[in-house]
């Protein structure tokens, strides 16, 4: 974690997530953080196949902690009609944003902040 920033970075933090089992711990090393930033490849193939349930277990436990997370998926629509429509329902959320880049995610977790 960069202390000027406060942003979290999962990569960098050796945090992805597998199984509803690893939200546990990427919202424990989110606390005192600005917010937390996941990259597609830190987030397992399951997580985009939303009958998995596994990203709406992921996202409602950001919100219900009320901790940011920006989620870099740069073509939402590559993983289906259903995803695309998730990642654009939550184009304006307080606490959860799908971005483009990590410079997109990084800028709005320090602007939320």
């Amino acid at each position: 974690m960069s202390e000027e920033r406060g942003v979290l970075v999962a990569s960098e933090a050796g945090l992805s997530i597998r199984s509803v089992r690893d939200v546990t711990d990427a919202i424990g090393a989110c606390f005192g953080a600005e917010g937390i930033l996941f990259t597609e490849e830190d987030l397992a193939p399951e997580f985009f196949n939303l009958r998995t349930g596994l990203a709406g277990e992921f996202l409602q436990k950001f919100v219900n902690y009320r901790l940011r997370v920006a989620l870099v998926v740069p073509h939402p629509e590559a993983h289906g009609e259903r995803f695309k429509e998730l990642a654009y329902e939550h184009r304006t959320h307080p606490l959860v944003r799908f971005v483009r880049s990590r410079e997109e995610g990084e800028a709005w977790l320090r602007a939320a902040a």
